[in-house]
């Protein structure tokens, strides 16, 4: 009997990638990449973190000749390691929410950091970092490429972005359910509201509307109140916002931005910063 190896042309290539996903090549990950060489569309040389010994790998999988890495998509190099400046940052979560392989932690408003031993070396932070506080220091000396890299490292971070994009999935698909349900409410109080409307005499409707208005300044005030105490509690700890008084009004809009979309998402991080994975 003979077991037949059902992996495609892309996984097998997708397996010789050193799994980064710093979309260097032009592509969103390793594995689209990984498909793009596989259908011919991309040339098997556009991965510096792969180098020299990258490109020969894949050259010998498709029986291709070993070419030189594509200045193009960048240079193989020594590995770097994201390192966050504590006292310039300002806990905006837009180096968290670029990191690929989830190996930023914070929370909003407070001091952010990088797992060392889960840091890519992608510097995805860098550009979204509204006050420039993430340098990417070299940390394997003349070491580049695969020589900087194990396939253990390979394999972890795989792992730990496949692992992000299902949360991801599950985040996005909870939060257009939960918008699909409220679009269903609202068209059902409105049938109901326009029914009622028929039948009710019209001066019921004035209490109605500001009894809803009532309720809802009550849950607002409360949820500010406990705001308050939450922030006067962290400050008696010394764990108060950093930096936040002086944000300028370009970098507060930015930030103010980007909440309000994962707000919009329902996409809300727990009390550690990590992003909340809803089933």
């Amino acid at each position: 009997m003979t077991v037949t190896d059902t992996r495609t042309l892309a996984d097998r290539i997708e397996d010789l990638l050193p799994q980064t996903q710093c979309t260097k090549c032009g592509y969103p990950a390793c594995r689209p990449y990984a498909e793009a060489v596989a259908s011919g569309e991309a040339n098997y040389n556009q991965c510096p973190p792969g180098g020299a010994e990258g490109v020969a790998r894949l050259a010998a999988l498709l029986g291709k000749p070993v070419i030189p890495l594509n200045s193009a998509n960048g240079v193989e190099r020594p590995r770097p390691l994201a390192v966050i400046d504590e006292q310039v940052c300002i806990g905006c979560t837009l180096c968290m929410q670029a990191c690929p392989v989830d190996a930023i932690v914070g929370a909003p408003k407070q001091m952010h950091t990088v797992i060392v031993e889960l840091c890519t070396g992608c510097d995805l932070c860098v550009p979204p970092c509204p006050v420039d506080c993430i340098a990417l220091p070299p940390v394997t000396g003349e070491a580049t490429g695969w020589d900087a890299w194990s396939q253990a490292q390979a394999d972890a971070a795989r792992a730990r972005h496949d692992r992000r994009e299902a949360r991801l999935a599950r985040e996005r698909e909870a939060a257009e359910a939960r918008a699909a349900a409220r679009r269903a409410g609202s068209a059902a109080t409105a049938q109901v509201t326009e029914t009622t409307a028929h039948t009710d005499a019209a001066p019921s409707a004035a209490p109605a509307a500001d009894d809803a208005e009532a309720k809802k300044r009550a849950i607002i005030q409360a949820a500010l109140e406990r705001a308050r105490k939450k922030k006067e509690e962290l400050a008696a700890k010394g764990q108060g916002p950093l930096n936040t008084e002086r944000v300028s009004a370009d970098v507060q809009a930015q930030i103010d931005a980007a909440e309000a979309r994962r707000r919009r998402l329902g996409l809300a991080a727990d009390d550690t910063g990590t992003p909340s994975d809803k089933r």
